[in-house]
Formats: C-alpha cells, sequence, structure tokens
C-alpha cells in the first residue's frame, strides 16, 4: 500500500508539473492573477484652450473615442453619431464573447464619467484598467493609444471632460468565458513619460496618427481574437451586426491588390467624401471622422502607408463572400487568394 500510495503521489506531482508548464508556456498566469496595474495618482490635468481644441480634434477625428462612444444615425450617410448622445455610449453588436459596451463617459454623475477622477480616465485608454479596476476587452484600441503623448492624453481627457453630461445608463461589459480572464493578459501599465512624438516628416507623422488611430486593428484580418501580423495592414476583417451590409475591411498596403494606384490626392479625396472614384466606401470606415483631419495629416497618414510592407491579398466588397486561405476568413475575393 505505501508503494500505491508513493506511484499515486508522484503521479499527482507529475501532472502538477506539466500543468504548470503548459500553463506557463501558454496562456501564462495573468488570467488567474489578474491583469497587471499601477496605483492611481491624484494627477489632474489642467483645461486651457489649447488642450479643449487638441482634444477635441483628437478624440473626434482622429482616435474614434467619440465614434465608438456614441449612438449612430446608421440611415444616414456616413453613419454619423447622433449629436444629442455624445459620449453617452452604445451597445455593440453581439458579434463578440459576450456583451460588449462603450460606456457613458459623459460628465453625468448617475449613468456616466462624472465622478471618475483623471487618473482613472488615463488609466483606462492607454492601459486598459476601468474605473472598477476591470480588464478593458481590447477592442479598446488601449495598445495602440499607449503611444499618445502625455500632452494628448491630457488634452483628450480635458476634452471628455467639456462633454454635455448626457443621462444614459447602460449595463456593463460581460465577456463570455473564458475570453474574461485571458483578456487580463492585454493591459501594461504605462510608468514612465511619453514624450511628444516625432513629427520631423510627414511619415513620422504619419505613423503617429496611425498607430493612435489604430488603423492597423480594422485593416489586419484575425484569428481566434489574434490579428495576423503576417498580413498586417492588408484587409480581410469582417464587419458584421449593424444594420450596414457585411463587409471586409481593404487592404491599404501599397500592393497591387491594395492602394498601390492612389496618389495623395486620391487618398484625401477618398478620406473627405467617402468615396474612391464613383465607388462608396462603407460608412463602417468612418471617413465622416477621418474626413475632418487636416490637410497637412492625411498626408502624413497616405506617406506613412507608402512605407509599408506591400502584402498580396485581394478585398472586393462587391463580389460575394468566399473562403480565403491566406487569412482563413470569409470576405469578398477570397477565393481568389
Amino acid at each position: 500500500m505505501k508503494k500505491f500510495g508513493k506511484v499515486v503521489a508522484w503521479v499527482f506531482v507529475s501532472l502538477g508539473v506539466l500543468l504548470f508548464i503548459a500553463i506557463t508556456l501558454t496562456v501564462g498566469w495573468r488570467p488567474f492573477l489578474g491583469p497587471r496595474t499601477r496605483r492611481l495618482t491624484n494627477r489632474k490635468f489642467q483645461s486651457t484652450p489649447e488642450r479643449l481644441a487638441r482634444g477635441r480634434y483628437l478624440a473626434n477625428d482622429v482616435t474614434g473615442c467619440i465614434d465608438c462612444h456614441s449612438e449612430h444615425d446608421w440611415t444616414a450617410p456616413g453613419a454619423p453619431v447622433v449629436e444629442s448622445k455624445l459620449g453617452a455610449g452604445q451597445r455593440f453588436p453581439g458579434i463578440f464573447p459576450g456583451t460588449v459596451i462603450a460606456p457613458n463617459i459623459t460628465p453625468d454623475l448617475d449613468s456616466g464619467a462624472g465622478s471618475w477622477t483623471d487618473d482613472q480616465l488615463a488609466r483606462a485608454i492607454r492601459e486598459g484598467i476601468g474605473h472598477d479596476g476591470r480588464t478593458l476587452f481590447p477592442l479598446m484600441p488601449y495598445q495602440n493609444f499607449r503611444s499618445l503623448s502625455d500632452e494628448d492624453l491630457a488634452s483628450i481627457v480635458v476634452y471628455v471632460r467639456s462633454l454635455p453630461a448626457v443621462q444614459n445608463s447602460l449595463p456593463k461589459t460581460e465577456i463570455s468565458f473564458p475570453v474574461k480572464y485571458l483578456i487580463r493578459s492585454a493591459p501594461q501599465p504605462v510608468t514612465a513619460p511619453v514624450p511628444q512624438p516625432d513629427l520631423s516628416t510627414p511619415q513620422k507623422r504619419g505613423e503617429y496618427l496611425v498607430q493612435i488611430a489604430d488603423c492597423d486593428g480594422c485593416h489586419t484580418p484575425q484569428s481566434k481574437g489574434q490579428p495576423n501580423l503576417a498580413l498586417a495592414f492588408a484587409g480581410g476583417f469582417e464587419f458584421s451586426g449593424t444594420p450596414l451590409p457585411e463587409v471586409a475591411s481593404a487592404n491599404i498596403t501599397p500592393d497591387a491588390s491594395g492602394i498601390a494606384y492612389y496618389d495623395e490626392n486620391l487618398f484625401l479625396e477618398a478620406m473627405r467624401t467617402g468615396k474612391v472614384k464613383a465607388r462608396q466606401l462603407s460608412a463602417m470606415m468612418p471617413w465622416i471622422d477621418y474626413g475632418q483631419m487636416t490637410d497637412e495629416d492625411l498626408r502624413g497618414v497616405f506617406a506613412y502607408l507608402r512605407t509599408l510592407k506591400p502584402v498580396h491579398h485581394r478585398v472586393d466588397n462587391s463580389l460575394p463572400p468566399t473562403y480565403c486561405r491566406l487569412c482563413r476568413n470569409m470576405h469578398g475575393a477570397g477565393s481568389q487568394n
């Protein structure tokens, strides 16, 4: 019996070691330990006319803060946000693992962010930790917003504070198991100053803007929730669940299957009008917001896109969806890859 007991004990020890190694080499321990986070501070961002103007520009026309945190008029060209619900939150379509809510970020005390501190907002934006300590679903592109300079972050918070308070109670985001635990690996504390970006060339300006606008988040296909980095910016990310027809994002690399035929003028025209010559862009591409960017910024974005690695990946929303062996998704012209 003693020998049998030793064998059983060794079996359990061995299984425990194997389990430890498996967790360490796969999902890691963050799903069990909780997200990395830092303690909140009492910092407060002073409101100035310059910060208010910069924050309004960034939140509305570059980072998509207002686009995501507002209801839309899906019947109007470009699906603009509903002005009376600016920043008051919205429920995303049921295509995610659970219920995903962009919360009310207006200063309403009961249903919005009126009781949140400046550092709670800052930590949520750049670090992915909500005001209540929960991990934010990475649809909120905080991993890209880590690049926001301290000054641009302060400007966004100042602007959000200036929004008219709107009473709009929404449920909390509830992510399904096991994703609700797996996303705990995504947040990363920002513990060092983030300086102003180098905007000395159009390409460097564009690189910063493309990062904080999360262009890659929409224009890179995913598999099981993970971006396919081999197809970065090459399109094929599927959008469904809204009143708009289902579409896939375009390839915006300088490949023949992407936007190699664009020149700067065509790019600016597409962003301003939502049309590529006679072809209408889907409102899932928020050109109505990005089209308000300055000419200098849009030219910078185009200059940076021209430096991307060309990736051959044909996506054509005028054709019926077919299986694509490259991105392993269904989209128009998928079978032609």
